[in-house]
Parts: structure tokens; C-alpha cells; sequence
């Protein structure tokens, strides 16, 4: 699959084709470097709903981009466990998964993200899916390239202040 890499987003192929879809589905994940805590924000957009494969695909784009050991905190969503994970945490030794506890949605700091990118988009009115898209992309990228922004997701979750 050809994908095309746009100010920090990752649009796969079936994405740049979307023609005749009316839904996307974004995942996403905000990063801390262990050593400088330089924030950064990754997503993936898809066609249609997100299922486990789709965490995966998320994961190995992850795995590109960062170097050393990476730790990602999911939620209990059952999209965020079965086979595929499993497969790809045995793959990729330097992956490593933790969840959140049940019902803990103030933990996670994208949460912020998408309470930002909801207040942006609730003022949207796009005509069709590929506008939508593009909104979509634009509100992240406001999102990603505020560092203020980021810092306020994670100082507004409850984890520890270390990661502040």
C-alpha cells in the first residue's frame, strides 16, 4: 500500500482514494522522550471503524518514527488487545504495553487532544468526506505543532508529574 506522508500525517492509500466514503476514524497517541520530554503527536487515519489490526498498523508506524524502547499506555478497549498485539509485541522487543485501569479516562492525555480537535471541528461544515479529511488534518496538525497544547493534554491527565 503507497501512502503519503503530509505535515506529519500518515494518509494511507485507501485514505487518498476515499471517494464515494462518508466516515473516517482517527487514532492517535501523544509521545514523551524520556530524556529532553519533548512532546510529540502521531495519528492514522482510516475508512471505517478501528479494530485491532488498525492499533497495529498504528504501532509500526510508531515503531518508525521513534528510536529506543517504546511504551505505549492503552486503554481496556478490546481493539487494543487479541492476537495481532500479541504477534506484534513478540515481533518488536523493543515495544512495550501497558494499559490504563478500567474507566480512568482522565489518565489519558489524548483524551485532551481530542476534547481540542472536537471544539475546532464542531465549528466544521464540510461538504463532503474528503473536506472532512482535511479538517480532520488541519485541527491535529494545530494540535501537533503546539507545544503548549501538548503540555496542557498531559498536565490536565492525572499521571504522574514526571511526565509533566
Amino acid at each position: 500500500m503507497v501512502e503519503r506522508r503530509q505535515q506529519g500525517s500518515v494518509i494511507p492509500q485507501d485514505i487518498q482514494d476515499a471517494a464515494g466514503r462518508d466516515k473516517i476514524s482517527v487514532i492517535s497517541g501523544i509521545s514523551v522522550s524520556p530524556k529532553r520530554h519533548h512532546l510529540g503527536l502521531y495519528h492514522l487515519l482510516f475508512l471505517d471503524n478501528i479494530g485491532q489490526e488498525e492499533v497495529c498498523r498504528f504501532l509500526q508506524e510508531l515503531l518508525w518514527h521513534l528510536r529506543g524502547p517504546v511504551i505505549v499506555l492503552l486503554d481496556n478497549s478490546s481493539t487494543h488487545q487479541g492476537e495481532p498485539l500479541q504477534k506484534l509485541l513478540d515481533r518488536h522487543p523493543r515495544l512495550h504495553r501497558e494499559h490504563f485501569p478500567s474507566y480512568a479516562p482522565e489518565l489519558n492525555p489524548d483524551e485532551g487532544v481530542w476534547s481540542l480537535a472536537k471544539r475546532e471541528l464542531a465549528n466544521s461544515c464540510p461538504d463532503h468526506v474528503d473536506e472532512l479529511m482535511e479538517d480532520i488534518i488541519r485541527s491535529i496538525n494545530g494540535i501537533r505543532t503546539s507545544p503548549r497544547k501538548l503540555r496542557g493534554c498531559i498536565v490536565q491527565s492525572d499521571l504522574p508529574s514526571f511526565l509533566r
